[in-house]
C-alpha cells in the first residue's frame, strides 16, 4: 500500500491497539498498522526511554530471538539522552479489573511498577508458574529481557501446515514445548522462562499507556488483548488514576533508572 509519508506514523498508544490474540498490533487513522510491537515496547520501558521514534520498514517488528534483549543491547550501546522536559507518570489510585473467561488482569495502587503473573499450561514442561517482580531500576534488564516467547509443537505444526512460520526454527525465534519435552536446542534460559516472558509482554503492553505506570499489575492467564482491555478500563475511569510530574525520588523508582550494559545477562 502506497501511503503518504505524513500518514505513516503510528502512535504507540493504548487506544491505537486492535485486538490480536498472539501479538500486539497498533494502527493509525489511515489504517497503517504495525504488529508485534510488545518486545520493542518492553525494551523501551525497561530501559527508561520515554520519548522515541522507531522507524520500521515492514508491517511487523522483527521477532529476533523471541526476547527483548537485542533491542535492550542496541539502546544501551547507543546511549540514552536526558531531555529537559519533565517526566510524567500515571499513578493508579484504585483497583481496576477486567476478565475474559478464566483470564484476569487487574491493576492496583503501588508506589512503583510491580508486575505479578500466573500461567498454567497442559504441557508438563511448562505446567503452572508464578512470579512477581518490582520493575524499579534495572530489574527488567537483569530478570526478564532475555526470556523468549514460547509455543507448543502442535501450534507450530498447525501454522506450518497453513504456510505460516516456515522460516522459523526451534530455539531461534521461540522456545517450543511438546508435552514434557523442550524441543528447542539448548533448553531454557531460566527454569521459569515462560512466565518471565509473559511478564515481559505485559510490560510492553502497559507501555502503551504513554507514560510510566506506578501500580501493581497482576495477570492470571492474561494475554495482549486482556491487558489492553485493562488499559481501556483504567483510562475510562478518571477517578482510577492521576498523572503526576516525577520528582527525583520517583524518577529513581521508575523502570530503567540507572540501568547499564553490565546488567544484561550473558546469554543475551
Amino acid at each position: 500500500m502506497d501511503v503518504a509519508r505524513a500518514h505513516r506514523a503510528v502512535p504507540a498508544r493504548w487506544d491505537c491497539e486492535i485486538s490480536s490474540p498472539l501479538s500486539t498490533r497498533i494502527v493509525n487513522e489511515f489504517e497503517v498498522s504495525i504488529s508485534t510491537v510488545e518486545h520493542l515496547m518492553a525494551a523501551l520501558v525497561g530501559c527508561g526511554i520515554h520519548n522515541a521514534r522507531i522507524d520500521v520498514t515492514a508491517g511487523e517488528v522483527p521477532i529476533m530471538d523471541g526476547s527483548a534483549s537485542v533491542f535492550v543491547r542496541a539502546f544501551l550501546n547507543a546511549g540514552i539522552v536526558a531531555q529537559r522536559a519533565p517526566v510524567k507518570a500515571l499513578r493508579v489510585l484504585k483497583p481496576v479489573e477486567v476478565r475474559r473467561g478464566d483470564a484476569v488482569a487487574r491493576i492496583m495502587p503501588h508506589k512503583t511498577l510491580l508486575i505479578e503473573f500466573d500461567i498454567e499450561f497442559e504441557d508438563q514442561a511448562i505446567g503452572a508458574q508464578s512470579k512477581k517482580l518490582n520493575m524499579s531500576n534495572g530489574s527488567f534488564v537483569r530478570e526478564l529481557c532475555s526470556s523468549r516467547t514460547f509455543c507448543r509443537q502442535a501450534d507450530v505444526d498447525h501454522m506450518q501446515a497453513n504456510g505460516l512460520a516456515l522460516g522459523g526454527s526451534p530455539g531461534e525465534n521461540a522456545v517450543v514445548f511438546d508435552g514434557d519435552k523442550i524441543v528447542s536446542p539448548g533448553g531454557l534460559r531460566h527454569a521459569d522462562e515462560p512466565v518471565r516472558h509473559k511478564m515481559l509482554d505485559a510490560l510492553g503492553d502497559l507501555g502503551l499507556a504513554g507514560v510510566p505506570i506506578l501500580g501493581h499489575y497482576q495477570g492470571i492467564r492474561a494475554g495482549h488483548a486482556l491487558t489492553n482491555d485493562l488499559l481501556r478500563a483504567l483510562f475510562a475511569d478518571r477517578e482510577a488514576f492521576e498523572i503526576v510530574e516525577c520528582d527525583p525520588k520517583m524518577l529513581s523508582l521508575l523502570p530503567g533508572a540507572g540501568v547499564h550494559l553490565g546488567e544484561l545477562p550473558e546469554v543475551a
